[in-house]
């Protein structure tokens, strides 16, 4: 089963993702992970991406796909995998479904976790984080046992800037602009399901199950 996540910034697309994975022993991708293996391995393509990262430059689409399908040919892909966090456009869905079609592959489900902006500037603004070990908490969801102490370490959390509402408004934009043209793009090809993200993370977890038909 091949999956690609869709879902804006908070949306909770990526915990999904890992649930998912677990559920179907298959890997749960993002670029991210891609580009800092490739990079910590060496790889040629590690290199090249990390020449455009040095520089402050976005890796360019082709190079972005190379790495994707370079990693999806993995042993470990076998039974399929979660995209999660790439596609991103058209042009870079465009490129991965002709490189699935290469090695007569495509992708079976794109999964939209749907939660209108008012909610995730909620979410995210609510979002702590600890700096020093890295765990995360939320003043709703997830308090700290102490206010404004870290429950692991006993360290500062803080709302980083990227959870900051004006923060989270920008990002949700370039989100509309860019990545919202793909849920047309896979309701065109009849693979796009959509669950409602507001509910909480286990009724969410079962209604894509659902719409997987699991």
């Amino acid at each position: 089963m091949k999956i690609i996540m869709l879902g804006a910034p908070g949306a909770g697309k990526g915990t999904q993702a890992k649930r998912l994975a677990e559920k179907f022993t298959i890997p749960h991708i993002s670029t991210g992970d891609i580009f800092r293996a490739n990079i910590k391995n060496g790889t040629e393509l590690g290199k090249k991406a990390k020449g455009y990262m040095d520089q402050g430059l976005l890796v360019p689409d082709e190079l972005v796909v190379d790495l994707v399908v370079d990693r999806i040919k993995q042993a470990d892909c076998e039974k399929g995998y979660i995209l999660d966090g790439f596609p991103r456009t058209i042009p870079q869905a465009e490129a991965l479904d002709n490189a699935l079609k290469a090695i007569d592959e495509k992708v079976d489900f794109a999964v939209n976790v749907e939660v209108p902006d008012s909610d995730i500037v909620s979410r995210m603004s609510g979002r702590r984080a600890c700096l020093n070990c890295g765990a995360t908490y939320h003043v709703v969801t997830i308090p700290t046992k102490v206010e404004g102490i870290c429950d692991t370490c006993g360290s500062e959390i803080v709302l980083r800037e990227d959870d900051k509402p004006e923060t989270v408004l920008k990002r949700l934009e370039i989100y509309h602009n860019q990545t919202q043209p793909l849920i047309d793009y896979y309701t065109k090809q009849g693979i796009l399901k959509e669950v409602d993200g507001r509910k909480n993370m286990t009724d969410t977890f079962e209604d894509i199950l659902e719409v997987l038909g699991k």
